[in-house]
Formats: structure tokens, C-alpha cells, sequence
């Protein structure tokens, strides 16, 4: 298929519309409670989340060459770091109100980007080190009332420890992260999408001697919601990508803090607190100065490319 034409409001828009499914499915999530597992929750989140993937993929008629792949370890690698954060995330997002676990979550671009430079030995200078600590310090600040509730037991020291499990999702997207930009290089971006839901569900599925509970119909519905929310929100940012560049796109993951503090408000009863709002303001500030930074440098590699290349 020939690449699509630059277009960037239909990439925001499509940006914008997997943010909106992404809530979608953090909301049915939410919405099932804190009884059922995280594993459990995360199968459903996975071999659901197949059904438009596939579907998507036989449309642009890439469904065979998407199972084509050299690189089954690496898949398989992004795969167990992928389920991993997504177990302890929606674990932590049972826990805790949906908007305090968007804005943790916002650590883990931060966190790929110490791990690029530890694994992969990028080159990341002051400036984007500089912005790292600042945004870390924006998470310390959403996290630390929960810490100190930590100390008083019962419901407070379960919203410390969801919090704390939110965070530890986030390190390991960003460690995921990484794994991606290693498979880019050889592999195309449907397999590895199509790759890791079908990796996520069936390492999901070992949790499920251990402590599945057996589901009412509500909580059927809203898993199987869950799971096709979240396949559609990969196919349209998949595509929104195709569109424009991510400089231009990677700003809009924000707006998903302002539609899940409504969301959270209308269906929970959720308001955030101050050190919240002030923590993810100190985060996003931090996460669009690193994109901010990368398109600069962007723009500065392509100038030097330009100006090498032999002028005939």
C-alpha cells in the first residue's frame, strides 16, 4: 500500500479518536472493579482487542504479511514487557481514580527515554536529561499524598499501593518502548501490533489457574468493550502516524487528562486534588518540551544530511 498523503488535521483527528477509545477502555476497566483480577482483565484486553486488529489489517490486505516475521524472541520480549505493564497499570487503575492513573502513566515516556540511553546508548544531552528530572519530580508530586496514606492502612494504603503499581506500569512500558524502536528496524508496524495482542493473550492466560473470578454479564460486557476499545484505539493511532509526524501528533496524548478528569467526574464522582493537578501539569510541561526537543534535533539531522549529500 503506498504511503498516505501528509495530512496533518487528519492525524491529530485520529490521534484525538484513539485517545477517546483508549478512555473508552480504561473507563469500562474502571467500571468492573477492583474484584476482578488484572490478569484476567488483561486477557480480555488482549484477545478481544484481535478482532479489529485483523480486521483492520485484511482491509488494507496486509493480514498475511503481517504474520511474516524473523524475529520471534523480540516480538516475544515486547510481548512479556507489554503484558507486564498493562497488568500492573489496570491493576493500579482499580485502585485508584482514573485521572491520577492517566497522569502517572505519563511517566513512561519519560522512562524510555533513561532507557534508550542506558540500552541503547543514545545520545541524550542536558536538555532532555533536564526535562526527565523535571517530569519525575511532576510524578513525585502526584504520588506523594498516596505515600503518606501508605502509613494509615485500609482503603488509603490500597490507593498507595495501586499508585505505586501504576508507576511500576510505567517503567515497563518504557522499557517496552524501547523493545519497539529495536523491532522497528526490521520489522513493519502491523506485526508488531498484531504480534503483541496475540503475545499478550496468551501470556495473560497463564494467570488463569490462579485467581480468576467467574464473571456476571455487566462485567462480561464491559471486558469484551475493553479488549475491541482497545484494538480500535491502536488502529487509529497506527494510522494517525501515517499522517504526520509524531512531533506534531505526540502532543495530543495530553488531551486525554482532560477528557478522563470529566469522564472520571460525570460516572465516578472523582475530583482531583491540588498536588494532582500540579504534578501533571509539571509532567505534561516536561513531556512536550523532550517532543519539543526531538523534532529540533530532527530538523537539525536532516539539514546535516542535506547539506553532505553531493549537489549535482
Amino acid at each position: 500500500m503506498s504511503a498516505a498523503p501528509y495530512n496533518p488535521i487528519r492525524g491529530i483527528s485520529f490521534k484525538l479518536v484513539s485517545v477517546a477509545f483508549f478512555l473508552v477502555m480504561q473507563t469500562c476497566i474502571k467500571a468492573v472493579g477492583p474484584d476482578v483480577p488484572a490478569g484476567e482483565i488483561s486477557f480480555f484486553r488482549s484477545i478481544f482487542a484481535i478482532v479489529p486488529i485483523v480486521i483492520y489489517l485484511a482491509w488494507l490486505r496486509n493480514l498475511r504479511s503481517a504474520f511474516h516475521t524473523d524475529n520471534v524472541f523480540g516480538h516475544f520480549k515486547r510481548g512479556l514487557l507489554g503484558i507486564l505493564s498493562m497488568i500492573c497499570g489496570f491493576y493500579g487503575l482499580t485502585l485508584l481514580p482514573l485521572p491520577e492513573f492517566i497522569a502517572i502513566g505519563y511517566a513512561s515516556p519519560l522512562m524510555a527515554v533513561v532507557f534508550a540511553s542506558l540500552i541503547l546508548g543514545e545520545s541524550v544531552r542536558v536538555y532532555r536529561w533536564s526535562a526527565v528530572l523535571v517530569g519525575m519530580s511532576g510524578v513525585v508530586i502526584i504520588l506523594w499524598p498516596k505515600l503518606t496514606l501508605l502509613q494509615e492502612g485500609g482503603f488509603a494504603a490500597g490507593e498507595a499501593i495501586g499508585a505505586l503499581s501504576v508507576l511500576l506500569g510505567a517503567v515497563l512500558a518504557g522499557l517496552a518502548m524501547v523493545q519497539v524502536r529495536q523491532l522497528v528496524v526490521t520489522e513493519k508496524t502491523p506485526t508488531i501490533v498484531l504480534y503483541f495482542s496475540l503475545t499478550g493473550t496468551l501470556l495473560s492466560a497463564v494467570s488463569l489457574p490462579f485467581d480468576w473470578e467467574w464473571l456476571d454479564l455487566n462485567q462480561t460486557i464491559l471486558l469484551i468493550s475493553c479488549g475491541v476499545a482497545g484494538g480500535i484505539a491502536q488502529i487509529f493511532l497506527t494510522e494517525s502516524y501515517r499522517h504526520a509526524e509524531v512531533s506534531t501528533i505526540a502532543p495530543f496524548e495530553y488531551s486525554s487528562i482532560l477528557f478522563g478528569i470529566a469522564v472520571s467526574y460525570i460516572l465516578f464522582g472523582d475530583i482531583p486534588t491540588t498536588t494532582m493537578l500540579i504534578g501533571t501539569a509539571i509532567v505534561i510541561s516536561a513531556g512536550i518540551f523532550i517532543i519539543f526537543r526531538e523534532h529540533q534535533l530532527g530538523l537539525a539531522r536532516k539539514a546535516a544530511k542535506k547539506a553532505s549529500t553531493p549537489q549535482g
